[in-house]
């Protein structure tokens, strides 16, 4: 084993209910007088957004709003948040909703004051380093889903609307100055969504646990995240007021985001350009791609999920660890394949190439082929 790595850790948070009532201390705390809130269109009208934009006036702190975001933002979407950002003289960003209205809010806050393109600073080698740090705005972030966990993360995932690729845009100040885990926000997701968000945490540990690269601490939270996400998404998605459960999963979504600084995997080299060129959304689709990726990569990963299988209280070791994913999946009405999402099978090349280009490759405990890609596709669909 190579025992070397990079380790870097989340950033100042207040979590428990009701402390959204503390955001004009955290925008005083990042050094933000004139925020601007960034969320997708299906939150930019919900009580919970307007609650917000309430407490936002009332501290003196206006009411500025972007909401034009799509599901899997795209740079057309941050052009037009930046142009937003820039008309109203704000000096920083409250990135607020799921994983859209995250990662669309804190690339505004990073690109308002850049000169180069997005596409200039994807996660490849030191390209973060061509960015002007000095410019990029104070982010405050609020997550309204349990899912992504991008609230604690250093990068945003931003769909290329030309070649209909995910890229993967990082840089270190792009990690929240302040994060408000409020699990009250979370008490009106649909049941759908509380699926596709909870099995997205999920899909974060198993594929941070099953990475190859050395970091304990991730290892650690990997295996804590998937307990809670064993425990309390049933309860979520069955009784939507649980708050008890909201809040574990709201741990359990900042959990996985913390786990993957030790790598991701097949699951997501295989979701990115699905999402990508399917528009599905993206918790949903990995949780149609554990079951093939977890049986793909069992030579390398049965003996660690033999001892994780132990800890959740799951018998028949790695096997049963598998049945388990799978009977999650089926109790909380996720399709078995990718076709019924609207997955073709007349892209297979170009998806294999997408995949093989991800950066998520690099954390699989297999390594990945354009050959065994495909085919894991084919598996999937």
């Amino acid at each position: 084993m190579n025992l070397v790595g990079n380790w870097s850790y989340p950033t100042t948070m207040k979590f428990g209910a009701g402390r959204i009532k503390e955001l004009p201390e955290a925008c005083a705390a990042a050094g933000i007088k004139n925020p601007l809130l960034v969320t997708d269109k299906g939150l930019a009208s919900l009580p919970i957004t307007l609650a917000t934009l309430d407490i936002m006036e009332e501290a003196g702190l206006g009411r500025g709003l972007f909401s034009q975001v799509d599901p899997n933002p795209n740079e057309l979407n941050l052009a037009d948040g930046v142009a937003a950002y820039k008309a109203g003289n704000h000096d920083g960003v409250i990135a607020f909703g799921g994983g859209s209205g995250l990662d669309l809010g804190k690339m505004v806050a990073f690109m308002a004051g850049q000169t180069r393109p997005v596409w200039d600073f994807e996660d490849v080698g030191d390209w973060w380093t061509r960015a002007d740090a000095d410019v990029i705005a104070p982010i405050i972030a609020v997550p309204t889903t349990a899912g992504t966990g991008s609230e604690v993360g250093r990068a945003s995932v931003i769909t290329n609307s030309v070649t209909h690729v995910k890229k993967i845009i990082f840089h270190p100040k792009v990690l929240p100055a302040v994060v408000i885990c409020d699990p009250e926000l979370t008490v009106g997701m649909p049941k759908f969504i509380t699926a596709g968000t909870g099995l997205d945490a999920f899909a974060h540990c198993v594929e941070a646990y099953s990475s190859p690269f050395y970091h304990p601490m991730s290892q650690g939270i990997a295996l804590e995240g998937m307990r809670l996400v064993k425990d309390y998404l049933p309860r979520a998605y069955e009784d939507g007021t649980d708050l008890e459960a909201r809040a574990h999963m709201m741990s359990a979504a900042t959990m996985g985001a913390t786990a993957f600084q030790k790598g991701l995997g097949a699951i997501h080299a295989l979701s990115h350009p699905i999402g990508a060129v399917y528009n599905t959304h993206h918790g949903t689709t990995n949780a149609v791609c554990m079951p093939a990726v977890l049986r793909f990569n069992a030579p390398v990963i049965k003996d660690r999920f033999d001892t994780a299988a132990g800890y959740l209280g799951i018998s028949g070791g790695f096997n049963g660890f598998c049945d388990y994913v799978q009977e999650l999946n089926n109790a909380m009405a996720i399709p078995q394949k990718l076709s019924e999402m609207g997955v073709g099978t007349d892209k297979l090349d170009d998806l294999a190439a997408m995949a093989l280009s991800d950066p998520s490759c690099g954390g699989n405990p297999i390594e990945l082929t354009s050959e065994n890609l495909r085919q894991l596709f084919i598996d999937c669909i």
